[in-house]
């Protein structure tokens, strides 16, 4: 008898334990919705108050568009709300031709900071640099605004003229930048060849970039008489914000003959893997990868699977590290909403998010300095220094053919157009030095490079 009553208090205590355990989770998750109920009343008490008590009329529907972009701009910098308008807007910047300035922008603890200017447009032409800060726009200060708010100010007709103000990291005062905006019609590639170079230019990742790299590739191998006569390809990702990253994973495909591309991984949602199918474009030719702080998110792929697969030399400086996911999800009335899922990762497992890619061999751009009226150019050549062929009565060279010293002279010409090239954009030569250093070395030199890392 004692033992039953033993066991049945324990059955009993068993039985608490046991409804305790299953009872706690579902009073917690009704505690947390009765909160959110609670919490959603109380945006509906607000929005009943602002909407009569408001010292002026409101607009209803303006006044829950920005409660809803609120919400998702406090999330990260790249979640938000878009309007009927800006979703237009954004599905015509895909398909490459867009009004406005030509930057990418992101805000960074308040302030409106340029990712990167893209090639040609008239932000880079006016001087705007990735890294730069835009503190005001005609002189009203959108500090306090957000993004989207920034922008809109930054928009206008094409033709008219813009002044923004920008902080530099290395020069003591703002300064006024003066933009006449224009219709943004962007090339995603620009291919061509540096002696025996090919230098694609990727500036963006739309619905062209694919065509135009292979396009630009082919053109530019033919035009060269020839695969046998290129000694590798440099992939400059410099200043290119990103895009699609179906594109993204293309152009790295392209390159690879096996192996991951990238991989995404959510909260809730089970990871994807995308893989390179075989065929190399580039048939093995060695790769140099260029890349700088406005390289980001598409461009950090690219360069991480190519790096990480030890197909290609990254050379530049760190780049942005926008390793997040976006999501464009449809709204009613024609809307959408711009919400971050994943992130990615490297076939390494790297997440690029905040990190960036780390090139191999860092290489820094000379920062053109800002020109003030109080500054005159410094038109003076340095000067020549006399060689052996100056002097009065020097002996001629008669060991050389008419063909070997005009060989000569076509070596001497190339050497000073690489020279010119240093001055005009030091990374992409120091990029064509190390291409023709591995075409020296030969076929092996790739996978000699390989064994020694």
């Amino acid at each position: 008898m004692k033992k039953f009553a033993m066991a049945s208090v324990a059955g009993i205590l068993g039985g608490v334990i046991a409804t305790t355990q299953i009872a706690g989770p579902l009073l917690a998750q009704e505690s947390r919705s009765a909160s959110v109920y609670e919490q959603l009343d109380l945006f509906g008490d607000i929005f009943e108050r602002i909407r009569a008590q408001y010292v002026e009329e409101v607009d209803e529907a303006e006044l829950i568009e920005a409660a809803i972009d609120g919400m998702l701009t406090s999330l990260d910098p790249h979640s938000s709300y878009l309007s009927a308008e800006d979703a237009a807007d954004m599905r015509v910047q895909t398909r490459g031709e867009f009004g406005g300035l030509g930057i990418e922008v992101t805000q960074e603890e308040g302030f409106v900071k340029v990712v990167s200017p893209m090639d040609g447009t008239p932000a880079d032409a006016a001087g705007i640099l990735a890294g730069d800060f835009i503190t005001a726009v005609d002189g009203e200060s959108i500090l306090g605004l957000t993004l989207d708010e920034a922008v809109d100010l930054m928009r206008g007709p094409v033709g008219s003229e813009i002044i923004v103000t920008v902080v530099r990291e290395d020069t003591a005062e703002p300064f006024d930048v003066s933009i006449i905006r224009d219709t943004i019609r962007l090339t995603a590639v620009r291919a061509r060849t540096e002696g025996e170079t090919v230098v694609l230019r990727v500036t963006t990742f739309n619905d062209q970039t694919y065509p135009n790299l292979t396009d630009g590739l082919e053109e530019q191998i033919e035009a060269a008489g020839g695969i046998d006569n290129v000694n590798g390809i440099v992939l400059d990702l410099r200043n290119n914000p990103g895009g699609l990253l179906d594109q993204a994973i293309r152009v790295t495909d392209a390159f690879l003959e096996a192996g991951e591309i990238v991989s995404t991984r959510g909260r809730d949602i089970d990871g994807e893997r995308f893989n390179a199918r075989p065929g190399d474009l580039a048939s093995g030719l060695p790769i140099v990868v260029l890349i700088n702080g406005g390289s980001a998110s598409a461009s950090e792929i690219v360069a991480g699977a190519l790096q990480d697969h030890r197909r290609a030399i990254v050379v530049g400086t760190q780049s942005f590290g926008k390793g997040s996911v976006q999501t464009v999800m449809p709204l009613r009335g024609d809307a959408a909403m711009r919400l971050t899922t994943a992130r990615y990762y490297t076939p390494s497992g790297r997440s690029i998010q905040a990190l960036g890619i780390s090139p191999d061999i860092i290489v820094e751009q000379p920062r053109p300095p800002v020109a003030t009226e109080d500054e005159e150019e410094d038109d003076a050549t340095p000067p020549r220094f006399r060689t052996e062929a100056d002097l009065r009565g020097a002996l001629s060279n008669d060991s050389l053919s008419d063909e070997e010293l005009e060989q000569l002279e076509s070596e001497r010409l190339r050497a000073e157009a690489a020279a010119a090239l240093r001055e005009d954009d030091y990374q992409l030569a120091y990029a064509i030095d190390i291409l023709k250093g591995l075409s020296a070395l030969g076929p092996n030199a790739i996978t000699l490079g390989q064994a020694a890392q």
